[in-house]
């Protein structure tokens, strides 16, 4: 179930069956936390958080499908796998287009279960690493994107492009909001009623990417005991979202192709083509034109992705933004750290409104979190600011891609040793700021994690990567 472990958590009003699948997830490297009702899953959401819910359909007062509408919610894009008895198939894949990741079917087998929980981790790892920041800003994506005049500009290309159902690629740089953008696309449209499907692209590897869009036939590989439906499927009528669309390799490439042209594919293992009607939307902060130029990414799949472009402008140039998004997160976040009162002073504003923002609203909004949990009264004062965007993790290239596209802004050589000593500068950086969060949280890695703005698999990575673990 992948290299890091990852948190989570089992709702089942069987003790003996929520027992065994903590057991089971135990033994494969992971934490598990087991509780007995709805009601309970919802308070230890909020004590903690957690990467994966795995709760059972059938459970009484609050079950499954209400489970999931409140974390829906409450915790947008938290990943949550249905654990469903026979006869209740045909409900569980209607949750799945209400939102819910996957489903397995009791009496579950071992190989199965892992299998669908590594996929839904990943999706997690998404979720943290590649989903825009607003995910937690809950509906109402219209009114919390339309403050400045550039936003606004994005929404009245929104309204124009909801009307159709062309493809749109929605462009941006990390942290600026693509996802809400492409969820008031959704709202917006004549598929409304009709499920948004979301595919982290980044978070996947080939094989498991493939049969997440494909679904695939029982027996078609090892740990496939049922006929599972893929997010191709359970998109028709709606729309079905490509997170990172510049992540994928050249061989889906190929095939993601086809299915924009033709609508149609076929599921891994079967033979049977299958017919959909969906709204393609994709997003990404890569350099497409450069990929293409580099051979990274096909010339006729970008053209058919970038039919309706959207650019969603970073935080730096709408500063007007930053007082009303840094007041929502301060209000969210108070209400779940039980601080409903807390509030910025007004010389604070000053001080946000003036910083840069290199990591857009993803910065933003991990540092008000952190504003709102170590703030020692009800007010957070302009110095509360500074001291923690003096402390902030500093925001670098993290891959070969976007070095390359900063080095052609920059009109420098790749391979000049300049991205050598970028390179060794970014990494002395990072292993500070992972330390100062292990210290200021007396090395409890679940709150460090949420100090950095990562999730707790990625902290993982880093600490293993800078021999810290």
């Amino acid at each position: 179930m992948g290299d890091a472990p990852g948190t989570f958590l089992v709702v089942d009003d069987d003790c003996a069956v929520g027992k065994t699948l903590v057991v089971l997830l135990a033994q494969a490297g992971h934490d598990a936390v087991h509780v007995t009702t709805g009601r309970q899953a919802i308070e230890a959401l909020e004590r903690q958080p957690f990467d994966v819910v795995l709760t059972y359909l059938q459970m009484p007062i609050m079950d499954g499908l209400m489970l999931l509408r409140e974390v829906s919610l409450k915790w947008p894009g938290l990943p949550v796998v249905l654990l469903t008895a026979h006869g209740s198939v045909a409900v569980a894949v209607e949750a799945i287009k209400a939102g819910a990741t996957d489903f397995i079917v009791k009496p579950f087998d071992k190989a199965e279960l892992l299998f669908v929980m590594s996929k839904a981790l990943l999706s997690s790892v998404g979720r943290n690493e590649a989903a825009a920041p607003h995910s937690s800003l809950g509906r109402n994506a219209a009114e919390l994107l339309g403050g400045s005049p550039s936003m606004r500009q994005v929404l009245s290309l929104l309204r124009k492009a909801a009307s159709g159902s062309a493809t749109v690629l929605v462009r941006g740089e990390t942290g600026t909001g693509k996802e809400l953008v492409v969820r008031a696309l959704h709202e917006a449209s004549a598929r409304s009623s009709a499920p948004l499907i979301t595919v982290h692209c980044g978070a996947l590897p080939d094989a498991l990417l493939e049969s997440e869009l494909f679904g695939y036939e029982k027996g078609a590989f090892t740990g496939a005991s049922t006929r599972k439906l893929g997010r191709f499927e359970l998109a028709h009528k709606g729309t079905l979202f490509f997170d990172e669309i510049g992540d994928i390799s050249p061989a889906v490439q190929v095939k993601l192709l086809r299915v924009l042209q033709e609508r149609t594919f076929e599921r891994v293992g079967g033979t049977q083509p299958i017919r959909v009607d969906v709204r393609f939307v994709a997003a990404t902060h890569r350099n497409l034109e450069l990929m293409v130029a580099h051979g990274a990414f096909r010339e006729d799949l970008f053209y058919r992705l970038n039919v309706l472009p959207i650019w969603v402008p970073p935080l730096r140039d709408r500063p007007g933004d930053v007082r009303r998004l840094a007041t929502y997160f301060c209000n969210e976040f108070g209400r779940t750290n039980g601080r409903a009162r807390i509030a910025f002073e007004e010389s604070a504003f000053g001080v946000l409104e003036a910083h840069p923002w290199p990591g857009n609203v993803r910065q933003l909004q991990s540092l008000v979190e952190r504003l709102v949990v170590f703030a020692n009264g009800e007010a957070i004062a302009s110095s509360d600011v500074q001291r923690e965007l003096g402390a902030a993790p500093r925001y670098a290239l993290s891959s070969p891609i976007e070095l390359a596209e900063r080095s052609v802004e920059l009109d420098l050589d790749p391979g000049q040793n300049i991205a050598l000593d970028l390179e060794a500068g970014r990494r002395t950086a990072e292993r500070e700021v992972i330390s100062r969060a292990l210290e200021r949280t007396s090395n409890n890695r679940t709150q460090a994690a949420r100090l950095l703005g990562v999730s707790r698999r990625t902290l993982y990575n880093k600490l293993r990567d800078h021999d810290l673990d």
